[in-house]
C-alpha cells in the first residue's frame, strides 16, 4: 500500500504523505501543500478536513462507534461516574483509588465561589440567559484565581482542572438561581458531583432538595455521554483559542459561547419544542413528518441526523433506555415521551428518512431526561456545557502539551472585488 498520494498540478506531479491513525483512518497530509504548489484546499465547514491529531476521542460514524481514550462509551455510561470519565479524558487513563480520591478532594476544596464573584450575579438582568452568565462567569474565574492563569507543573494543572470542573457546576446552578430571583445555594461537601448540582439547583432556604438516586443516575449518565465528541464546533473553538496561548478559563469560556448556538448545544431544546408543538397543536406525527419532508415548510425533524454519524448515534441508544427507565422509576407519565417514541418509530419506518440515514441522535432523548429531572428548558444547554467542560479541558491540555503547536490560522478563497480605485467623496 502506497504511503503517498500524487497530486498533478499543471502537469507537474507532487507527492503528498498518506498518514494512518491507530484505528485505521487515513488522511492526506497537506501541511506543505501551499509551500510546494502554491495551492490551498477549499472545504466549507471543514467537513473533510482534519484540523489536528488527537488521542482523546475516537468516532466511527459509519459503524456508530464512540470511545473515550479507547474505552467504549457503552462501558463508561453504565459503569463510571462523570468525574471518573473526566479524569480519563483529561489525564489519559481511568484513575486508581488514590488518584480518584485526590481529584475528588480537589473538586470539594474548589467548589465554592469567591465571595466577590457572587456580586456579579446581581449585575445581570433578571431575564439574562443562563448561558450568557455561564460564559461570562467562567471567564471571570481567572480574576479571582490569578495563580491558575499560568499553570505550571502537573500538580498545578490538576488543581486548575478540578477548580474549573467544580466551579462550572456551581456557576451553572447559581446562574439559574439568579435567573429566577432565588438566593444562591452553597455546594455541599458530602454529595457527589451530579447530586451536588441538583442540590444547588433546587434547594431553597426553607426546604432542602432531596436528590433521588434515579435522577442522580440519569444526570450522571447525561454528563458522561456529553463529556466529549471529537472536533465539534465548540471543541474546535477551544483548541483554536488555546493555540493563541490563551489560558484555560478563557478558552473554555469561548467553548461555552460556541455551544450556545441552536445548531450545536441548543439542539436538545429544539427537540422538546418540536414535541410540544405536536402536542399543543394537536398534530398527528404523520402530518408533522410530512411537513418536515417539505423543505418549503420551514419545519425540521429535530433530534435526527448527525454530521458525523451515518448510523445510529450510540449515545441515543443508551439514552433511549435511560429515559424509559427514569420515567418508569419516577412514576412520571409524560405525554412527550409517548410522542417521542411515535416520532422515532414513524421516522425509522419512513423511506425518506431511511434513505438519508437520519437516525435519532443524542439530543432526541436527552431533553426528555432533563425534563423528567425538572431541569427548565433554558438550562438544557447549560447542562450540556457542564458535561462538555471535561472534554474542553482535555483538548486545551493536548494543545498546550504539543511542543510543535502553532497558532491556528485558516486560509480562505477570496471572492470579493478585484483591485478597486479609491474615489473622493464627491465622486462616489
Amino acid at each position: 500500500m502506497s504511503d503517498t498520494v500524487t497530486l498533478i498540478v499543471d502537469g507537474i506531479p507532487h507527492e503528498l504523505p498518506l498518514v494512518t491513525g491507530t484505528e485505521g483512518e487515513r488522511a492526506v497530509d497537506i501541511s506543505r501543500l501551499r509551500s510546494t504548489t502554491g495551492l490551498i484546499t477549499l472545504d466549507d465547514a471543514y467537513s473533510n478536513t482534519g484540523s489536528c491529531s488527537s488521542a482523546i476521542t475516537f468516532i466511527d460514524g459509519e459503524r456508530g462507534i464512540l470511545r473515550y481514550r479507547g474505552v467504549p462509551i457503552e462501558d463508561l455510561a453504565s459503569r463510571s461516574s462523570f468525574i471518573e470519565v473526566a479524569e480519563l479524558l483529561i489525564f489519559g487513563d481511568l484513575p486508581d483509588d488514590d488518584e480518584r480520591d485526590e481529584f475528588r478532594q480537589l473538586l470539594t476544596e474548589n467548589s465554592s465561589l469567591h465571595r466577590d464573584m457572587r456580586k456579579h450575579f446581581d449585575g445581570f438582568p433578571v431575564d439574562a440567559h443562563p448561558m450568557a452568565i455561564l460564559s461570562a462567569m467562567i471567564n471571570a474565574i481567572q480574576a479571582y484565581d490569578l495563580p491558575e492563569i499560568h499553570i505550571t507543573g502537573e500538580a498545578g494543572f490538576r488543581r486548575a482542572a478540578a477548580l474549573l470542573l467544580a466551579k462550572t457546576r456551581t456557576i451553572a446552578a447559581a446562574s439559574y438561581k439568579s435567573h429566577i430571583g432565588q438566593p444562591i445555594a452553597y455546594p455541599r461537601y458530602d454529595l457527589p458531583y451530579a447530586e451536588n448540582f441538583l442540590h444547588m439547583m433546587f434547594t431553597v432556604p426553607y426546604r432542602d432538595y432531596e436528590v433521588t438516586p434515579e435522577a442522580a443516575h440519569a444526570l450522571n449518565m447525561f454528563f458522561v455521554l456529553h463529556a466529549d465528541h471529537e472536533q465539534n464546533c465548540s471543541t474546535s473553538t477551544v483548541r483554536m483559542v488555546a493555540s493563541s496561548g490563551a489560558n484555560l478559563f478563557t478558552a473554555v469560556s469561548a467553548g461555552v459561547t460556541a455551544l450556545w448556538g441552536p445548531l450545536h448545544g441548543g439542539a436538545n431544546m429544539g427537540v422538546i419544542e418540536m414535541l410540544e408543538q405536536i402536542r399543543n397543536e394537536g398534530m398527528s406525527v404523520g402530518s408533522y413528518l410530512a411537513k418536515a419532508k417539505d423543505r418549503k415548510s420551514g419545519i425540521r425533524l429535530m433530534g435526527f441526523g448527525h454530521r458525523v454519524y451515518r448510523n445510529f448515534d450510540p449515545r441515543a441508544r443508551i439514552l433511549k433506555k435511560a429515559a424509559h427507565d427514569l420515567l418508569e422509576s419516577m412514576n412520571i407519565d409524560d405525554p412527550l415521551l409517548d410522542i417521542a417514541r411515535e416520532v422515532e418509530e414513524a421516522a425509522l419506518a419512513d423511506d425518506y428518512f431511511a434513505e438519508r440515514r437520519l437516525y435519532p441522535n443524542v439530543d432526541f432523548y436527552s431533553g426528555i431526561i432533563l425534563r423528567a429531572i425538572g431541569i427548565p428548558l433554558d438550562m438544557f444547554t447549560v447542562l450540556f456545557a457542564i458535561g462538555r467542560t471535561a472534554g474542553w479541558i482535555a483538548h486545551w491540555k493536548e494543545v498546550n502539551d504539543n511542543t510543535a503547536q502553532r497558532i491556528h490560522r485558516p486560509r480562505q478563497l477570496y471572492t470579493g472585488n478585484k483591485l478597486t480605485k479609491w474615489l473622493p467623496l464627491d465622486e462616489r
